[in-house]
C-alpha cells in the first residue's frame, strides 16, 4: 500500500482527468481510505480549474488569433481609474507573445490583489513590450474624464518601444492612425486587453498607496480614490486635497469648490 505522500507525488504528474481516473481505479482496488479519496477529489478539482482557465485563455485569444494572420504586433490597451474621486487615470498598452500563454488573465476587477500582482509580474516578464501612461487630475478637470482617458491611452501607446500595427481597445474609440478594434468589456474578451487592464490596475494602485502617506486623512491606500463613505466624510471634514478631481466633487461640495 502506497503512502499518501507517494500517491500525491504520482497525482502531481497527471496531466488530464483520464490519467487521474485510471490511477484512482488502480489505487482504490487496494486502498479506500478516506484521506486517499479526499486526495483524489482535491487533484480532480485542481485539474478541472486548470483546464477551465486554459480553455478561457484560448477563448480570450480569439481576436489575437484572427488578427495575427495580417498583423505582427497587436497591442491591447485599457485604462483604470475613470470612476474615482481622486488620482490620475492610468492606461497600459501590452503586446503579448501569444505563443507564451499566461493562464488566468482576465478583467483586473475580477481578480484578487495577489493574483493581479502575480499576473502583472508574469506579463512584464513575457510580453514583447508593455508601457504605461496616465492623465493628471488637472487634465481630467480641464478636458473631462473621457478625453483624459484617451490622453492616457495615447501616452501608453506612444511609449511602446515596439510599434504596434493593430490596437485592441477596451470600449474607447481611439484614432491614433493605427488600425484598431474597440470591444465593449474587452478586458474579458481579449487576453491583450486583459493584460493591459491588470498592469494599469497594479500601477495605479501602487501610486495611490504611495500618495496615501502624503494625504493620510483620505484612506487612499484602501479606497484607491473611490468614493467610499469614509472617503466622502474625510472630504467634508478636511476639504479636497491636491489630487482630488474638483469636477467630480460638485455633487459633494456644491459651490464650495
Amino acid at each position: 500500500m502506497l503512502k499518501l505522500k507517494q500517491i500525491e507525488e504520482i497525482l502531481a504528474q497527471c496531466n488530464n482527468l483520464d490519467e487521474i481516473e485510471k490511477l484512482k481505479v488502480q489505487i482504490m482496488k487496494e486502498d479506500n481510505r478516506k484521506n486517499v479519496i479526499k486526495l483524489f477529489e482535491k487533484y480532480e478539482r485542481r485539474l478541472k480549474i486548470k483546464m477551465d482557465l486554459e480553455r478561457e485563455y484560448q477563448e480570450r485569444c480569439k481576436y489575437e488569433n484572427q488578427l495575427c494572420e495580417k498583423y505582427k504586433y497587436i497591442a491591447g490597451v485599457d485604462e483604470v481609474g475613470r470612476g474615482p474621486l481622486a488620482g490620475p487615470v492610468f492606461a497600459a498598452a501590452v503586446i503579448l507573445d501569444i505563443k507564451k500563454p499566461i493562464i488566468g488573465i482576465r478583467d483586473s476587477k475580477k481578480l484578487t490583489e495577489k493574483a493581479r500582482l502575480e499576473l502583472s509580474k508574469k506579463i512584464q516578464e513575457t510580453a514583447i513590450d508593455f508601457s504605461i501612461g496616465y492623465a493628471t487630475v488637472e487634465e481630467i478637470d480641464k478636458y473631462n474624464i473621457l478625453e483624459a482617458t484617451k490622453i492616457a491611452m495615447k501616452r501608453a501607446v506612444d511609449s511602446l518601444k515596439v510599434f504596434p500595427d493593430f490596437l485592441l481597445i477596451d470600449a474607447i474609440d481611439l484614432d491614433l492612425g493605427i488600425p484598431y478594434l474597440s470591444l465593449i468589456k474587452g478586458d474579458d474578451l481579449s487576453v491583450s486587453i486583459g493584460a493591459a487592464s491588470i498592469i494599469a490596475k497594479v500601477e495605479r494602485d501602487k501610486y495611490m498607496k504611495e500618495i496615501s502617506a502624503k494625504y493620510p486623512y483620505y484612506d487612499f491606500e484602501k479606497n484607491k480614490g473611490y468614493g467610499t463613505k469614509k472617503h466622502i466624510e474625510s472630504i467634508l471634514k478636511y476639504g479636497p486635497c491636491e489630487i482630488h478631481r474638483k469636477s467630480f466633487l460638485k455633487g459633494i461640495l456644491g459651490d464650495i469648490i
